[in-house]
């Protein structure tokens, strides 16, 4: 979108006037010559505009007469200006070397063709009025220019993947290739070669570039000979670059001085915190260090703040399942556990249930460890065990603290199993995360954990199993119909003999997704409330497989048929069901 949706100003340009007396700009003349708008709806909007004080257009997009890419397209032909989609566009590659990519990411253009002699530049609409920016950008290039409009954020997500770094990785790396060798315990000329500028700008771009492809995290894997760094993308790692040997002893130092890492240890694990800023926003990072047969593996958890304060309507719960769930944290008191191994969007779900519950009247704290995202209005406690504060130590205090609703990071003993057993039982909300691999399996790792199955059975309340998969790009999606074969090998798959086959979708890959044909992704959820049947098999200690049958039997969808549920609606395919749950 380009730059008119800042405070106090217009969310897209107001175009230029209309005939006189009309009122209407001629970008709003413009959308009723073409049919994209109504006159009712035109006529509505200016009622809506409260005598003129909004400009019309502004009016058009807010009430969804019209969408802000057919706004901004329609100011831009009555400027005289093209307007360009660059989703799908492929950047010429010797248009691109007229441009660097610092410039371009500065003022948010970039180069995509040619129109006869003259380069083709795609920027906003005000930068494309701007003379000033067209003679700089001119004497840059060293050819004339001409303008093409587009949205903003197409041009900066189009930036990001023109102008990879790879080339200037490959050109630092190879610098400091040269640099002397040194050995993890010759700290004083570590330093040194940490110190210097090509190490700091390598360790900069990696961090960049994984932000700007939308990482969750960034891997850095010593080996043999070389340094491999991989980001996990949707979930899925990839290869990003391939560093020398001999400078990643001055990378991981050069991570650990940021993250606030002891450098001169590197014999157990340790982990720390960094800031960045990215495009304007803070990310923060947290890095772990792990000791390998060939030098410390480093991994960077980019953690984005937004996803602390997204609602349950965005993590894709189907509507029988929100309900199960809804219900639950609606009661003043019980136990709610999530399950799911490491990365599966526990603690995400349970930050979206804790902003639902939170409220100026609930006293809301939580214990974890680390505290990744930081929520207002609500006392977060960080655990530390050399200092004594663990989670049973903290839980402990906590309860004395008059709470209503307690956010336990994970239960990993029986004392923090018990306490937070007992907080359900005394009148307190408990929200916590367990790993197993379905929602019934966690009555019986409670019970092994020490705890009583009566107690279990009477605190707990409600169990979400969840996985993450990835959704299928929209843009290059194909559909198609399965055999009647494959739909057999699949257990559980909704489709029986004799009915017609359903008509499903599957990935391609294109320019928006990175060629891997999904693009973000969804939770699966399997819903499992204790009921006084479920209660009755956990104080029995029947094994989570008799849990399992009476679950469903009562209504619960496991994650594969939530999956398939899924499948059908379009969101995703059947192999990425099959890559993230166990058939």
């Amino acid at each position: 979108m380009t730059t008119y949706a800042t405070l106090g100003q217009p969310a897209v340009p107001p175009g230029p006037p209309g005939p006189p007396g009309s009122g209407r700009s001629a970008s709003v003349l413009h959308l009723l010559e073409k049919g994209t708008v109504t006159p009712e709806q035109v006529a509505e909007a200016e009622l809506a505009a409260e005598d003129g004080r909004q400009p019309l257009l502004n009016v058009l997009v807010a009430t969804g007469a019209v969408s802000k890419v057919d706004a901004v397209r329609a100011h831009t032909e009555v400027l005289g200006l093209e307007f360009v989609e660059l989703v799908d566009r492929v950047v010429d590659g010797g248009a691109q070397t007229r441009l660097a990519g610092d410039t371009c990411r500065r003022l948010n253009v970039i180069p995509i063709g040619w129109d006869g002699p003259r380069l083709l530049v795609a920027a906003s609409a005000s930068a494309a009025r701007d003379l000033n920016l067209k003679d700089d950008l001119q004497r840059m290039a060293g050819v004339e220019i001409t303008f093409a409009v587009a949205m903003k954020e197409d041009i900066a997500a189009k930036v990001n993947r023109t102008y990879r770094p790879d080339g200037e990785l490959d050109q630092l790396a190879s610098d400091l290739t040269d640099t002397e060798d040194t050995s993890d315990s010759e700290l004083t000329a570590l330093g040194d070669v940490t110190a210097e500028a090509p190490v700091v700008r390598f360790v900069n771009l990696l961090i960049m570039q994984g932000i700007a492809d939308g990482a969750s995290d960034i891997h850095l894997d010593p080996g043999e000979h070389s340094l491999r760094v991989r980001y996990r993308i949707d979930g899925v790692l990839k290869d990003a670059h391939t560093a020398p040997k001999n400078i990643q002893a001055a990378v991981i130092s050069r991570l650990k001085i940021t993250a606030g890492i002891d450098i001169a240890e590197t014999r157990k694990p340790q982990d720390g915190r960094l800031s960045v800023t990215h495009e304007g926003k803070k990310i923060d990072l947290r890095v772990a260090c792990l000791p390998t047969v060939f030098g410390e593996k480093v991994v960077m958890r980019i953690l984005d703040n937004s996803t602390a304060q997204m609602s349950l309507d965005d993590l894709g719960f189907s509507p029988d399942n929100f309900a199960r769930f809804a219900e639950s944290y609606s009661k003043p008191y019980g136990m709610i556990l999530v399950t799911g191994p490491t990365g599966s969007g526990k603690s995400t779900t349970l930050y979206a249930t804790v902003n639902i519950v939170s409220d100026p009247q609930v006293n809301v704290i939580t214990v974890e460890n680390p505290v990744e995202y930081r929520l207002p209005g609500i006392n977060q406690v960080q655990t530390n065990d050399k200092a004594g504060m663990t989670f049973a130590a903290a839980l402990k205090s906590i309860l004395r603290s008059d709470p209503d609703v307690v956010l336990i990071g994970e239960i990993r003993d029986h004392e923090t199993a018990q306490i937070a057993v007992e907080a359900a039982l005394t009148g307190h909300l408990v929200l916590t995360t367990l790993h197993t691999n379905d929602a019934p399996s966690a009555i019986t790792r409670l019970v092994e954990m020490g705890i009583e199955p009566f107690l279990v059975g009477s605190a707990l309340d409600c169990v979400l199993a969840q996985r993450l998969c990835r959704k299928l790009c929209t843009k290059c999606c194909e559909s198609y119909v399965p055999t009647a074969e494959e739909l057999r090998s699949l257990r559980d798959f909704p489709w029986a003999e004799g009915d017609p086959l359903p008509t499903l979708l599957k990935p391609v890959g294109c320019n928006s997704c990175s060629l891997t044909g999904y693009k973000g992704r969804m939770a699966l959820h399997e819903v499992m409330s204790v009921s006084e049947n479920v209660e009755r098999l956990a104080v029995q200690r029947l094994p989570s497989d008799e849990v399992m049958k009476l679950a469903r039997s009562e209504g619960m969808k496991t994650l594969l048929e939530d999956g398939w549920a899924k499948v059908l609606q379009g969101h995703t395919s059947i192999p990425e069901i099959l890559r993230v749950v166990a058939t």
